[in-house]
């Protein structure tokens, strides 16, 4: 693989713009502060919270990471008949791991730090290595200018419990949206960068946009799901963000 070339092919510019993330709030905590083992508090109606966030311009991986970037980057050994599958069962621990080992490879400054005091990790975006898209930045460039919960026809866009045989597909199958990237809805769910709620629920993570074993109404550009960071299951992936070209020559 020429890994220079891959990856400059895959990118994609996303424009400046403006997204509005809401998210629904259990108004009583989680019960237990084991955030591995929580259970929700409540059934009472939830809380909507809503804000406006202004997205800068930024590269976005034009699909899933797939396990033939994923084992050449990480160096382990793969199926090659799934190679243009994107890679599953890879925690967010694995995702910024990866981020990190591919910014080394090519010799770019690597965007996270692993804070050994606290355990945490922390992101310098100062730096010109890859990352995972922010929670704003995902659903923005999911829309891809379109204004519905879909940018597009589900059938056509994407692989969801109804058409995909309970089975992962290659990537670039389903039709792409206006900002010409594929399988943001359906296929994989992708992971964020961000905390869901660090006050109610720790140090879950959030991620994004419904899979293969999701039902129609899961599969959204606002669709949020969120998990512990060593969490991992078969229909759980990630693609990559930049802040620019700087350094990909």
């Amino acid at each position: 693989m020429n890994l220079i070339e891959y990856i400059k092919e895959n990118m994609i510019l996303i424009p400046q713009g403006n997204e509005i993330i809401r998210d629904f709030v259990d108004p009583v905590k989680w019960l237990s502060s084991d955030y591995k083992m929580s259970a929700p508090g409540t059934n009472k109606e939830k809380i909507m919270k809503q804000k406006l966030v202004e997205v800068q311009s930024f590269l976005l991986f034009k699909i899933p990471v797939t396990n033939e970037l994923y084992n050449y980057v990480m160096e382990m050994d793969y199926d090659i008949t799934t190679k243009n599958c994107p890679v599953v069962n890879v925690s967010w621990i694995d995702a910024v791991n990866f981020c990190n080992n591919l910014s080394e490879k090519l010799a770019l400054e690597k965007c996270y730090i692993l804070d050994s005091v606290s355990e945490k990790i922390i992101v310098d975006n100062a730096k010109n290595g890859f990352k995972l898209p922010t929670d704003a930045q995902w659903q923005y460039a999911c829309r891809g200018r379109a204004t519905g919960y879909r940018y597009g026809n589900i059938e056509e866009i994407a692989w969801f419990e109804q058409n995909s045989e309970k089975r992962v597909h290659e990537v670039k199958t389903r039709e792409k949206n206006d900002f010409g990237l594929f399988d943001m809805i359906g296929n994989v769910w992708e992971w964020c960068f961000d905390l869901y709620d660090e006050e109610r629920y720790g140090n879950y993570r959030i991620f994004r946009g419904g899979s293969f074993a999701s039902e129609e109404r899961a599969c959204g550009a606002t669709s949020r799901r969120k998990s512990f960071p060593e969490f991992r299951i078969d229909d759980l992936g990630f693609r990559i963000a930049k802040n620019n070209l700087e350094g990909i020559k």
